[in-house]
């Protein structure tokens, strides 16, 4: 029967949080619930759940997939189509426009000279520097820089579209160059990997849409999307030779900009939301918001001057904004994936930072600065992106994606040292690559170790300790199988250390984790059934208390373990059956040999005393052959024959047994416990008949609160048991209780005699159910 949503809730709120968290689904309508009930991942709350690709999903991926495909595509012919003017351009030491190499004929004369000047068909020349390399005006520190290489973009443009341009070179020399189209030739083998970088991140933005629609999933498509229209545009910038699109120079760099200023107003909105919504998070993302489309309206009106420091601080402001909301997110209520996040956030904030010192002390050289426009923005691009491409993998054993993060913050790390130390300290190209690389390595390898098991996490258990736990938990699941839960959830508890963690009354098929990494599902297989079937699961939150993920290598951790377990009881199982065989046979070994041969020499025994001494060794032979033949002994049961046996000795003796009992519940006694208590007390009554010249023995076995205690008392002359040499006799008792995993001591009486006392606790006892 359905309950109403209200009451629920207020169910809810007395329970824990992981019980309260793990009940929100039954909020749903009846009707709106799945159809198939019996799997865990139906109780489980919408959160915790895989995405369910239906078909129309699939479709949907299927036709945004083609819809990028065609688009970049689509770029490529009309790039391709557009006139260029081939070769190799670098910029020199004094700031032209030097033609480095070439394979067109027409220019191929000029190799090594520098571009004064270009023109159109209508013979109007404009002056041309090393700022015509500069593809992109989003990275340039001044407004002045900016607007210069903008207008020799529009002018080579415009020249290009003519049948006929002219190029004035510094020796005076003219040259009237025919433009070509570019070709796809001309694109470059960079311009297609970088555009497959930008597909493959638009596809994972789009996957990420559709398997679970929302507002968190929706802003993280929006940050990929601006970043897949910044790898873009750098793909553009990669292409052969020289010349860009006319419709496309200027509105370039402010797009370049909208883009970077809603990736990061995007981080700061999902870090409100996203583990843990905080306090105000409608408010600081709609003041985010805000400031970031006034910024961006005024740039694109040019009411801001220093629009590169303005666009550079807001960005660096956000990203500060972002990494202290997941802090504050994470005190609030610890997930790791805050934790992830922030060291991402911090990460790429350091990074932009770095990248910006760079720049900035590189504005007054343009080749520092024509070579930072180029490599230094495509190395931050290409790390955010990685960085994007990763997010919705971190809960899956990805050890490429994680290397090629790494690697990709390194490599921007890299290039902004490398920018650093030519602008700063005026090193040559080889000193200072040199350097960088040294630097960088020495960098990576120091901190991968670290970062990687912050990411990933490390084990607490070593495989030594492993094995012996579960060893250990292999002998109680075997006499306590209803209790592998709580056995498996102790093993898993000190291996993750997690949060919250319960066992859920569920069947599951194998171990998982759920869609954000948050939880790890682990079946607990009836082991006391052949089949093995899992009518439990465990359910651990916050690996590491929160600073870590779940990841697809601890759900098959968790499966060999629980694969271990089940073996190591079947093993058990099998040693105990191939035991219980072989006792089995040596007690009718015993019985039908020795026993018979001791029937016929009590016939055959001439006194009265040695026929009462054969036929008492031969009570004991089956005594001893029938708890051989017999797995477990009720302590009941075992009373009645060790008091038999304790009685015909003493009375034997002309000593007097005083046997009191006092048993709470019902226990049963396995093999080893019974026949090592048998040969204890055994021992004990021996050493008593034959040292202590007692009168009298008492024997007291009590079973209280789970713990069993023997005790034998006489009343004869022993003195000082600490003094006692260890024999086979006291020697043995000691070995037999050690092995059964209890504790022994002997101590004098004050009225006279000595007591020995056996203990053995629960650990090593199995209550009777």
């Amino acid at each position: 029967m359905w309950t109403p949503p209200s009451r629920r809730r207020a169910a809810a709120a007395e329970a824990s949080p992981l019980e309260a968290a793990l009940s929100e689904e039954e909020d749903l309508e009846p009707d709106s619930r799945p159809i198939d009930s019996s799997t865990l991942e139906q109780w489980l709350p919408p959160g915790l759940r895989h995405p369910r690709w239906l078909g129309w999903r699939v479709r949907a991926l299927l036709g945004a997939a083609l819809l990028g495909c065609l688009m970049v595509v689509l770029l490529a012919r009309a790039l391709a189509a557009e006139p260029w003017l081939p070769g190799t351009w670098r910029a020199g030491t004094d700031g032209r426009l030097v033609l480095a190499a070439s394979a067109d004929e027409q220019l191929r004369p000029f190799i090594g000279q520098w571009l004064q000047s270009i023109g159109g068909a209508d013979g109007r020349l404009t002056d041309v520097d090393a700022q015509l390399l500069t593809r992109s005006a989003r990275w340039l520190t001044r407004d002045g820089d900016r607007a210069e290489a903008t207008a020799q973009q529009h002018a080579l443009a415009a020249a290009l579209e003519g049948p006929r341009m002219q190029l004035v070179f510094g020796d005076g020399s003219e040259l009237w160059f025919e433009p070509e189209a570019r070709g796809f030739g001309g694109l470059g083998p960079l311009f297609w990997l970088i555009a497959a970088l930008a597909l493959v991140l638009y596809v994972v933005a789009m996957a990420v849409l559709l398997a679970t629609p929302g507002v968190r999933n929706a802003l993280f498509a929006l940050i990929a999307l601006s970043q897949c229209g910044n790898l873009l545009f750098i793909a553009i910038e990669t292409s052969r030779g020289l010349g860009l699109p006319a419709e496309w120079i200027g509105g370039e760099a402010w797009l370049r900009t909208a883009f970077d200023l809603v990736a990061a107003a995007g981080f700061v909105h999902v870090s409100t939301l996203h583990p843990t919504r905080v306090p105000r998070a409608t408010a600081i993302a709609t003041v985010c918001w805000v400031l970031v489309l006034a910024l961006a309206l005024a740039m694109q009106r040019g009411a801001l001057s220093g629009i590169w420091w303005w666009t550079q601080g807001a960005c660096f402001g956000l990203g500060v904004v972002a990494i202290a909301v997941l802090g504050w997110s994470h005190h609030l209520q610890p997930h790791p994936f805050s934790l992830v996040l922030r060291r991402f956030g911090v990460v790429a904030v350091g990074t932009w930072a770095l990248l910006t010192v760079a720049i900035a002390t590189a504005a007054d050289s343009p080749g520092i600065q024509q070579q930072i426009a180029r490599i230094g923005s495509m190395a931050w691009v290409v790390f955010l992106a990685s960085l994007l491409l990763l997010l919705p993998f971190l809960a899956r054993s990805q050890q490429v994606l994680r290397e090629f993060s790494l690697l990709a913050g390194i490599s921007t790390i890299a290039f902004s040292l490398d920018l650093l130390f030519v602008s700063l300290f005026s090193f040559g190209a080889f000193s200072s690559i040199a350097l960088t690389l040294f630097l960088s390595i020495g960098l990576y390898v120091a901190l991968r170790q670290r970062l990687m098991s912050q990411l990933r996490g490390t084990g607490v258990l070593t495989m030594e300790r492993l094995f012996e736990r579960l060893y250990r938990m292999a002998r109680d699941v075997e006499r306590q199988p209803q209790q592998a839960g709580a056995q498996l959830l102790a093993l898993l508890r000190e291996l993750f250390e997690p949060l919250e963690a319960l066992v859920a009354p569920r069947s599951s098929r194998s171990a998982r984790i759920s869609s954000d990494g948050s939880t790890l599902l682990v079946p607990v297989p009836d082991l006391s059934v052949a089949s093995g079937r899992a009518d439990q699961t465990l359910v651990l939150r916050f690996s590491r208390g929160g600073r870590r993920l779940f990841t697809e290598d601890d759900a098959r951790l968790a499966e060999r373990i629980v694969e271990q377990l089940r073996r190591a009881v079947a093993y058990d199982q099998a040693v105990e059956r191939g035991r219980s065989e072989e006792r089995s046979r040596l007690a009718q070994d015993l019985h039908d040999d020795i026993g018979a041969r001791l029937l016929t020499l009590m016939y055959q025994a001439s006194t009265p005393e040695q026929e009462d001494y054969i036929r008492h060794t031969l009570q004991d032979l089956k005594t001893l052959t029938r708890g051989l033949a017999v797995g477990n002994h009720r302590l009941s049961y075992a009373l009645g024959e060790w008091k038999a046996d304790v009685q015909h000795r003493l009375k034997a003796a002309n000593i007097a047994l005083d046997w009191q009992t006092r048993i709470d519940a019902e226990i049963e006694l396995g093999v080893v416990q019974w026949s090592a208590l048998t040969r204890v007390l055994r021992e004990l009554v021996s050493n008593a008949l034959a040292h202590a010249q007692a009168t009298e023995i008492r024997v007291t076995v009590s079973y209280d609160r789970s713990v069993l205690e023997l005790s034998v008392l006489d009343n004869g002359r022993g003195r000082a048991p600490q003094a006692w040499s260890a024999g086979l006799g006291v020697g043995g008792v000691r070995k037999r209780v050690k092995q059964l995993g209890g504790e022994v001591a002997w101590h004098e009486v004050e009225s006279g005699g000595i007591e020995c006392r056996v203990r053995l606790p629960r650990a090593v006892l199995q209550q009777r159910r």
